[in-house]
């Protein structure tokens, strides 16, 4: 804590020299890294306080040989816990990129309006889990369903650490429902893929040829509103050795567009670059610890029972309802304690 309470000065010092505010890009993100830090610190002493309220407590009752004060150490002790597993779980945001801001792409699968519209339900949890965290979003790209839902969104979500939770996301997503579309009222199962990386500033060290690049313009759509530029300034690039596709339609031209696109091409060429590289040594010791695109991670039943269920981890609840509205930490966490494990099983 001593090195962050010195890093916290340094940044504050820095703000206060003339001309800081000169470079927005270099402001914005020590600006990001000081709230990341103090809101830490605020975390680490309120767990401090927390404990000694509690021994306070405990003390108290004995002395007064008082049974009334057990249910108020116990909400006290539900209180620290909480807190004390979401400093816990941010220790485990060791990956190299885990800080930085996420891209989410969904994708609804086959199915139709059905699949459009649990591709709809599944952006309005993340932005609700965003919300939770003190997240922010912005759209990138936006394709609307023939009747309802969405056929493909990719947005953004900032705040400290958006990548390192939101990794856990990556792959496809199930829902089990009584189809409100329809008439017979039949059980219907539909599926929509995500995908996650980190949105990278910095030049990464990755070799990309024109003669491997197909640049296509297209109209923007979609109800983005009034976040999308409707004229043919968006830019789709597909990587023709590997086949990923990347759009991008937000911004205020084709050239930023363009930018963009290509930032996110060679984020997504180096986490496949990565991937490849863990699945070499996994070969070797005869474990597979990443989940591939198109394995799914995660099932939501809504009838005739309910239960979010994880299937890499075994997390589970029956409460659809919360985890619709944004309550992921459950897995989230779960999915870090195991990702944390399997990699030093690999190291064994």
């Amino acid at each position: 804590m001593a090195n962050k309470e010195k890093r916290i000065q340094e940044l504050e010092r820095e703000m206060e020299a003339p001309g800081f505010w000169d470079d927005t890009e270099r402001s914005q993100k020590m600006m990001k890294e000081l709230k990341g830090m103090k809101d830490d610190m605020d975390t680490y002493h309120r767990l401090k306080t927390q404990m000694e309220d509690m021994e306070l407590m405990i003390e108290m009752g004995y002395e007064e040989n008082d049974p009334a004060v057990i249910p108020e150490i116990q909400e006290m002790l539900e209180e620290f816990t909480r807190d004390f597993e979401d400093i816990r779980i941010k220790i485990l945001l060791s990956g190299e990129y885990d800080k930085n801001d996420a891209i989410v792409t969904l994708h609804a699968g086959a199915g139709g309006t059905e699949s459009c519209d649990w591709a709809g339900m599944l952006y309005r949890m993340y932005g609700k889990w965003a919300d939770k965290h003190g997240f922010t979003t912005e759209v990138i790209d936006y394709l609307d369903g023939d009747e309802a839902g969405i056929k493909s969104v990719t947005f953004e979500v900032r705040g400290i650490n958006a990548y390192g939770y939101l990794k856990s996301e990556k792959g496809v997503h199930r829902l089990v429902r009584i189809s409100p579309f329809n008439a017979a009222g039949k059980r219907q199962t539909s599926f929509v893929s995500c995908d996650v990386m980190p949105d990278i500033d910095e030049d990464i060290d990755i070799e990309i040829r024109d003669e491997d690049l197909r640049i296509d313009t297209y109209r923007s759509s979609g109800a983005g509103g009034q976040h999308i530029n409707k004229t043919s300034s968006a830019i789709r690039i597909t990587h023709l050795p590997t086949n990923i596709v990347v759009q991008c339609q937000n911004e205020r031209s084709q050239h930023m567009n363009k930018d963009k696109a290509m930032q996110m091409l060679k984020a997504k060429l180096y986490l496949l670059k990565q991937q490849e590289n863990e699945e070499k040594l996994s070969g070797i010791r005869g474990e597979v610890s990443e989940i591939g695109w198109g394995n799914q991670i995660r099932s939501y039943v809504m009838q005739p029972y309910t239960m979010v269920k994880d299937h890499r981890t075994s997390a589970e609840t029956g409460n659809v309802d919360a985890v619709m509205d944004g309550d992921l930490d459950l897995f989230i966490n779960a999915y870090l304690k195991w990702i944390t494990l399997s990699k030093k099983d690999l190291q064994n």
